[in-house]
Order: structure tokens, then sequence, then C-alpha cells
């Protein structure tokens, strides 16, 4: 191992995000995208203990944006291999547990220092796999290299013992130890960073993983868990197991050796795996840890005193970003009933401006993930029909993709299905309130408590927001997604998760237990340690 006192020494810096307005920036993510499609259908095995297996079967994993593009064939395990992946993850803890923090966190800093090194590579595999343009796919990127980054200095500051309060007599201190087995479950439509984040978090904190990756982003862990096998991660510390939910899913929740689950993806299958994981196996000698963030109906409050101007910019490009496939993206918009009629006026033609099209041309929005999403994302369309008024949108666009127009729609009750019902897709609900404390009653009107938004030029507001709005991530005069590592953690309230706040300072505190020892000291050195002799 390389020494990583220079790179830890070096303060957290957000990796910058590109708007590709630069040719040579543009000119590279085309040859990354010219070179990922000379790679397309490759197969990709499950890795465990460092053995590349075939499973039962294997899983297409297509492009959103041309379906019959298959981007790799990905390998399902069957159930006796989810169970070896246990095994092997249990034994390498044996070992892994006790490597120092610092070899831990270096894994991390060379990962970074390697994506960095082939960043357009990593964008053109979220272009083509779940249908990213080109600025969405780029802050994917930077932000799992922040991740790494940002875990692997928390994991050597956790290592240092933290102060304190002294005690006559005794010598006391505080280290953190790993929980065990982990199983790591992320999302599709962060394929990279909230992938890569939960997988470096449970590894640098001494644990041991197994991936089980969305089927629709599985050629993207696929890459990295080779990348950190590249890099020389000993075999059984990240153990690569995709199948589907139902049956190797909840195999790996349920299993005794199982210690903690990572978890973001929807209200369903967060509140699925809570209620698992809370049932004891016979064996298991532990409660289990449930690290989960789930679902959003986030809402951007505009005041009547609201720039509207830059209300609608922040409202469009939250809610239509990556085609509204953020569990932050703005899905209602409330304003105040004095500006409703001017904030439309505005907000049609915002909306009807973007650009829809395949993510390798760089649009504004590209597909929807697959064909349930958009029949989902239509029925939800639908009943909007009946509980607003259409204003723009509601159709799919024709096409090979899955291409959906973004919608909105006004007049809607905030009680009504679209406006409080998840629809993960580029649909709108505009909500008019009849001043700013019945805005703020709609947008905590809610299961949900993820992100949420308010354009005031009122201090006084802003403060009541801050007081009031209850969400676990805040945003006055700007739009409610992009999250930054380290400087706006991320994680939401009520049915929203657990709270987890990735990307801030207490999050690997999650995947680690305390434990506190005292050493009885001998009087005469007690003398001396009063004397600060010691």
């Amino acid at each position: 191992m390389t020494t990583i006192a220079p790179r830890a020494a070096a303060p957290f810096r957000n990796e910058p995000i590109r708007d590709f307005s630069a040719p040579a920036d543009r000119a590279s993510l085309e040859a990354a995208i010219a070179r990922a499609r000379e790679r397309l259908g490759r197969r990709y095995p499950l890795v465990i203990y460092g053995e590349r297996l075939h499973g039962g079967r294997t899983i297409p994993s297509v492009n959103p944006a041309r379906p019959s593009e298959i981007v790799g064939d990905v390998d399902e395990a069957m159930p006796e291999q989810a169970s070896r992946a246990l095994d092997a993850a249990a034994e390498r803890f044996g070992t892994w547990k006790f490597t120092p923090a610092a070899e831990r966190a270096e894994f991390l800093f060379r990962a970074a220092e390697r994506i960095r090194a082939t960043r357009d590579d990593w964008n053109a595999l979220l272009v083509l796999e779940v249908g990213k343009p080109w600025i969405e796919a780029d802050a994917d990127t930077a932000e799992a290299i922040d991740f790494l980054e940002f875990y692997a200095r928390e994991a050597l500051r956790l290592a240092e013992p933290p102060p304190l309060t002294p005690i006559a007599g005794e010598r006391n201190r505080l280290v953190y130890l790993p929980l065990g087995v982990g199983v790591v479950i992320p999302p599709w439509n962060f394929a990279f960073a909230i992938m890569a984040g939960m997988s470096a978090a449970a590894i640098v904190t001494g644990n041991t993983a197994i991936l089980k990756p969305s089927p629709d982003a599985a050629v993207i862990a696929a890459h990295f868990v080779d990348l950190m096998h590249d890099l020389g991660l000993p075999p059984g510390v990240l153990n690569f197991v995709p199948g589907d939910g139902p049956t190797v899913g909840e195999q790996l929740v349920t299993d005794p050796r199982t210690r903690f689950i990572a978890f973001t993806g929807s209200k369903g299958v967060g509140l699925r795996i809570n209620e698992l994981a809370a049932k004891t196996a016979p064996g298991q000698r532990w409660i289990k840890r449930v690290i989960a963030e789930m679902g959003g109906k986030d809402a951007i409050v505009v005041a009547d005193d609201a720039d509207l101007d830059a209300a609608v910019a922040g409202v469009v490009v939250s809610a239509y970003g990556f085609a509204g496939q953020k569990c932050s993206a703005c899905s209602r918009a409330i304003v105040d009933a004095r500006v409703y009629d001017a904030f439309l006026a505005k907000l049609v033609p915002a909306v009807e401006s973007l650009r829809v099209g395949d993510p390798a041309s760089n649009p504004d929005v590209g597909p929807v993930i697959n064909q349930k999403a958009v029949d989902k994302i239509l029925g939800y369309v639908e009943i909007g029909r009946g509980e607003g008024r259409l204003l723009t949108g509601g159709t799919r666009i024709s096409g090979d993709g899955f291409y959906i127009a973004p919608t909105a729609i006004a007049d809607v009750d905030p009680r009504a299905r679209i406006a409080q019902e998840e629809i993960f897709g580029p649909v709108l609900a505009v909500i008019k309130a009849a001043d700013y404390d019945d805005a703020l009653r709609i947008a905590n009107d809610t299961e949900f408590g993820l992100t949420g938004a308010v354009f005031s030029r009122s201090e006084e507001r802003l403060r009541r927001a801050e007081a009031e709005f209850f969400v676990g991530n805040l945003y006055l005069n700007r739009k409610c997604t992009g999250a930054l590592v380290g400087g706006q953690p991320f994680g939401g309230f009520n049915m929203s998760g657990t709270d987890s706040k990735a990307g801030g300072y207490d999050y690997l505190l999650l995947f680690s237990q305390g434990k506190s020892i005292s050493r009885k000291i001998a009087a005469h050195a007690a003398d001396d340690l009063a004397a600060g002799m010691d």
C-alpha cells in the first residue's frame, strides 16, 4: 500500500461538474460513448470471494433510449449462490475487520483517483444504461468520486479516539468497530454515486458486503466491483450478487448472517426490508440495522414575493431533470394565489422548451427507465386529468425509447392522488395556496419528508420555513435537487427513510458500533497522569 498521508491531509473538495460547453469536454464524452458502444452485449458474471461465477440465467440490461440495444447480460444469482456469498463475506470479515483504517481508506482514495482519470467512460455507461443526459451523468460520476474521497477521510477521523471526560484513576477510550456482513441494495437512478457510496461506506468501516444492484443498472455496478478488485481489494470484501428482490433480495435480508442492510429505493421496498429485518431468525445474535433512503413527494413553495423567473427555473430543473426520476425531484409546486396565474404563464413555455431525446445526443430530458415506468407514469397522468387541468405534456413521445413528454397539471387539490403519491417521472402537480401559511401547511401534508424549497424575498418567511418546513433537506431560493457531499448531507424524515444523511459527518457511524474501554490506573500512575507526566 502507498502512503495515504498526502491525500488525507488535503481538505475535502467537491468534484466540479462540467456543463459540456467546452468543445474538448464534448469531444471527450462523445469518444467515450463510442468506446462504450463497442463493448455492448458483454456478459457480467457474479463475483463471490473474487471468483467469477455464472448464475442460473442472465438478465439483459437495456438502453432505455434504444431498448433493442443490450448494454450487457448480467448473471442472476441462484439461492445457493446467495448463500455462498454470505459465507464468503462472513469468512473475510474475520480478517478485514482488523485491517487498519488507513489501508481500508487507501482503496477508496485510489478508486477515486482511477475514476477521475477515466471519468467519461463512467459517464458513457450512465448515458447508455440508465439514460442520463450528459450533465446528469457527469454529476453522478462526480458524486461517486466525492463519496469515495469523503468517506475515506471520515474513516480516518473515526479511527482516532475521540476526546472523553477524564475520570480519576482510569484511562478511557472509545473505539468504533465494524458491524459485520452487510447487504447493499442501491437504486438505478443514481446508478454510480449511490451504489459506490453505500458500498464504500460499508467496506471502509471494516465490514464486508454483498452488493445486489438494480437489474436496470447492474452493468455499472459490475464495473465498479471489477475496479475495486483491480486495485487489490481482498476477495470476499465486496461480493457482486445480482438477483431479483422477492427471491435473492429477501434471502439476503432475512439470513441470520446478515448484520445490516443499506438500501435506497422506493417506500414499498424499504418498508418490506424493514419488516423482514425486524424478525429475528434462528441463530441470529444481533438486531439487524437498516439504513434506508426511500421516496419523496417534494414541494417547492412559491410565495407572493418570490422572483418568479428564478422560481420557475428552479421548479423546471427540479421537476424534469433526469425525467423526474429522483427521490428529490420537485413533484409539487405550491404557489400563492396572488401570483398563481403569473407563475403558470411562465411555467408552460419553460416546460415546452425542454428538448426530449436520446441522451447520447445531450438533450435536456431523456427517457424514463423502462416500460413498467412508462405504464405507471402514464397511468398517473390519466388520474391527473381527472384531478386537475393538464397544462402541457401528458403523452408518450413516439420513437423506440421510453420517452414521456414533460407534463404539468394545474389546479390540483392538495389531497389528490397526484399530489400525495410518488410518481417518479416527469409529472408536476401545481397547487394553489391561499397564502404563505396555507402553502407551508400543504407542503407538510404528506407522508414523506425528503426535500423541499421556498422561493421568497422575505427573511422572516425563510426563517419560518427553516423552523416549520419538515424535510430532511431544505433549500431556500434554489432548486430542491443536487445535494453535494460534505456540504448538504442527504436524507429525509417520515416515509422518506431513516434520515441516514449520506455524505454527512455522522453517516459512517451507521455502519459502526462504539466500544468503550476503561483501564484502572495504579495510584502512582494516576498521580503522574494528573500532573501531566503520563
